[in-house]
Parts: structure tokens; C-alpha cells; sequence
């Protein structure tokens, strides 16, 4: 059986919970639900254990807070001896509008401290993220305050669309590979 790691970034605590930040949580939370999965606390992250078509995916949301995901990050990678390119990382992402998702093989954190302590923990930003645009609508020097917040209403319907959509790329990846998965998701343009 393939196993695949994946690993939804966000903060525990109440008062992060489905903030824009924490999209990376409600992935994996909707992910695990649908395959009738459940979390338990384990060692530095909240666990779940999903099988899908032959496929074992142990899905993670670190309890470091993001800051520190890369020693979630790279303990459950040594203990499930995942190969990095089977893992995927869920992320929010300022840069991209609300109407995108983006997965990649690679790249760099683009500014997201997430992704700046994993690379600097694995020493590489050669593993893949799916990053879910957030858009970037706020004033001058809140930038902290907009990720830390909730979504609008009105953001509502094409957040819980984009939830689904990631979903079946996280299946899609596992199934079909990230190349023939990136042509499909990467063009995806969701309708506010």
C-alpha cells in the first residue's frame, strides 16, 4: 500500500479555528471526514489515518504552531518514511486570489513562515504544496490581522468549494500523480 503524508499548516487554539490561516487544518479535517477518519492527539500533531483505493494517507496538523511546522513536519516524515515527493503540504496564501488554488511541486515559501521553518528544518523546498488563495484584501500594515481572521459571508460558499476541490486533489495526487493533477487543479477558477 502507497503511503502519503499530508499536512494541513494552520494554529491549534479556538480562537484560530477557520480563519484564513488555518485553511490548511480544515483540508485535512473535511479530507479525514469524508473517509470516515478521525484525529487523535499523537506527537506533535493531531493524527488521522485514511485508506483510499489502495492508498494509506496519514494526514497530519502539526500542534507546534506555524512557525515551527517544519519539527511536525520532519518527525512524521522520519517516522512513516514517507519519500518527500508523497507528501503534500496545505497552505493559505496571501499572493493568490480568493478564486485560485495552486499546487506545485516545488517552490519557495513565498514569505509564509510555515513553509520558511520547514525548508529551513529539511534543508529543501523540493516537496509539494497545494496553496489556497486567500487573497490579499486589507489595509497597509495588517497584513497579521487579515490572515488571523475569519472568512467574510460573502466568501463563504466559494471557501466550502474549494474545501471539496481539495479534496479530490489530495485524491487525485495519490491516484493519478502530481503532474496530471496540476494541469486539472491549477486551472480551476472558482466563482465568488
Amino acid at each position: 500500500m502507497k503511503k502519503y503524508l499530508i499536512v494541513g499548516l494552520g494554529n491549534i487554539g479556538n480562537e484560530y479555528m477557520h480563519t484564513r490561516h488555518n485553511i490548511g487544518f480544515d483540508v485535512v479535517d473535511a479530507f479525514v471526514l469524508k473517509h470516515g477518519g478521525f484525529f487523535m492527539q499523537d506527537r506533535l500533531a493531531y493524527k488521522a489515518e485514511v485508506k483510499w483505493k489502495g492508498h494509506l494517507f496519514i494526514c497530519i496538523k502539526p500542534t507546534t504552531f506555524m512557525n515551527l511546522s517544519g519539527k511536525a513536519f520532519k518527525y512524521w516524515l522520519d517516522k512513516t518514511e514517507v519519500p518527500l515527493a508523497q507528501t503534500l503540504t496545505i497552505v493559505d496564501d496571501l499572493a493568490l486570489p480568493i478564486e485560485v488554488l495552486r499546487l506545485r511541486p516545488a517552490g519557495s515559501p513565498a514569505g509564509h513562515n510555515g513553509l520558511k521553518d520547514i525548508e529551513l528544518t529539511i534543508g529543501t523546498n523540493e516537496y509539494p504544496k497545494l496553496r489556497f488563495g486567500i487573497g490579499n484584501n486589507y489595509p497597509k500594515g495588517m497584513q497579521a490581522q487579515f490572515v488571523l481572521s475569519k472568512w467574510l459571508p460573502a466568501e463563504q460558499k466559494i471557501v466550502e468549494q474549494k474545501i471539496q476541490k481539495c479534496i479530490e486533489i489530495i485524491e487525485q495526487f495519490a491516484s493519478i500523480g502530481i503532474e496530471k493533477t496540476m494541469n486539472v487543479a491549477n486551472s480551476y477558477k472558482f466563482i465568488p
